[in-house]
């Protein structure tokens, strides 16, 4: 038998992450505050786990002033929804089986 969680991506596996990416695949971008407010999470939280994601190329971070004010923006990647759209059909490939 093969095994059925071959195709879960480790760098999806942690609750924020999946929550940013999910945020990401059904937006075109969305800036730190609405990730920080969608989420529920601490600046430091948000920050460390879009930062392992850009790491793994599947988001890009945009950073630019809107007046006088700084603002962080987020948008999947082409290999990041690629990867993101695969451990989704993954998980519900392992859910069907149990």
């Amino acid at each position: 038998m093969k095994n059925i969680i071959q195709n879960i991506n480790k760098a999806f596996d942690h609750r924020i992450r999946l929550g940013i990416m999910s945020v990401l695949m059904v937006n075109e971008s969305a800036d730190f505050t609405t990730l920080k407010e969608l989420l529920g999470v601490t600046d430091g939280n948000l920050a460390s786990h879009t930062k392992a994601l850009e790491t793994e190329n599947y988001i890009m971070i945009e950073k630019q002033f809107i007046g006088k004010k700084p603002n962080t923006s987020y948008r999947a990647t082409t290999d990041g929804r690629k990867d993101f759209t695969a451990h989704i059909e993954a998980l519900e490939k392992l859910i069907s089986k149990t």
